[in-house]
């Protein structure tokens, strides 16, 4: 059997995670192979988030340092599976699409595949506001690390274990998102873009749109000219392939 690490960070998601949870196909997995662990890292939630993700079933790492990068620092630190799968706990990424993700990073021998949520038929599950900012991010990134990324800002990433220990990804917040993929076409590992489908959030949003997209920005030009990746690559990053459909 392979084995998969699905990786969720958590901040006060109770009310979500149980339809999260069981939109995750385990048992199609298990038939295509794959022995599947659910990690649930609760950042420090007070509504009972880690009970809940206990009930149901998923293995809890507690990060108590509050911040989407720091929750994706532990939870990577605990996974033991050989590949990893992300998303987020507010219902908006397609977990049930994992199966056919993973025969796409199998049969295209990919290292590290990221996702595009940018499409027009995804217009309505994202504010007008977001989607702007998430265009303009995206394209200030393709511009300055070279990588072709259609969505820089996607939370759904399916990659290979060992790519995180090659990789130097330092934000402990929303700028993970962003890191993580310019590190890992930078640092030349086979990458990936393929679109998913994009859901309605469930609950309370908990992105700041201003100060969280003002780090985002400092964070791209930071990273650009702090010097190579680990696996020494020069600056200019590697091509990853675009993939019209999964």
């Amino acid at each position: 059997m392979n084995t998969l690490s699905i990786v969720i960070p958590a901040l006060n998601e109770a009310a979500n995670l149980p339809a999260v949870t069981a939109s995750v196909p385990v048992g199609e997995l298990t038939a295509a192979g794959w022995l599947t662990e659910i990690l649930v890292v609760d950042n420090a939630s007070t509504d009972g988030t880690a009970e809940v993700a206990r009930s149901l079933g998923a293995t809890v790492v507690s990060q108590p340092r509050r911040g989407y990068g720091n929750a994706y620092h532990a939870g990577f630190g605990a996974a033991t599976g050989d590949v990893i799968a992300t998303g987020d706990a507010d219902c908006t990424y397609p977990f049930d699409a994992l199966p056919g993700l993973l025969r796409t990073l199998v049969d295209h021998d990919v290292e590290f595949m990221t996702t595009d949520r940018l499409s027009p038929r995804n217009r309505s599950a994202m504010k007008a506001s977001h989607r702007v900012a998430n265009h303009a991010l995206s394209a200030l990134s393709r511009t300055l690390f070279g990588n072709g990324l259609r969505d820089s800002q996607s939370g759904m990433w399916v990659f290979r274990r060992y790519v995180w220990s090659g990789l130097d990804v330092r934000s402990t917040g929303m700028a993970f998102s962003q890191e993580i993929k310019n590190s890992a076409t930078r640092a030349g590992f086979r990458c990936l873009e393929v679109p998913i489908e994009y859901r309605t959030r469930g609950g309370e949003a908990k992105l700041n749109a201003l100060p969280d997209g003002m780090a985002n920005l400092r964070q791209l030009f930071e990273h650009r000219f702090r010097g190579q990746e680990r696996r020494g690559m020069t600056p200019a990053a590697a091509q990853p392939e675009q993939y019209e459909a999964v």
